[in-house]
């Protein structure tokens, strides 16, 4: 789930930056773009950490 939700929210960046370097209007500005990012980054930092936990539960179990 929140893999899923990385990668929609990265998608969400990389269509800004490219609608920004192609079509010369991104829809994010600077701190919104920073804002987007960094959620995606959390994002997949938590579900790499669930991953683990998971993984370690599963292992110790």
């Amino acid at each position: 789930m929140f893999l899923t939700a990385s990668v929609i929210v990265f998608v969400i960046y990389f269509a800004n930056v490219a609608m920004g370097a192609f079509a010369g209007g991104a829809f994010l500005g600077d701190v919104g773009e920073m804002m987007v990012l960094f959620a995606a980054s959390i994002l997949f930092v938590v579900a790499i950490l669930k991953k683990e936990a998971d993984r370690n539960a599963e292992r110790d179990g």
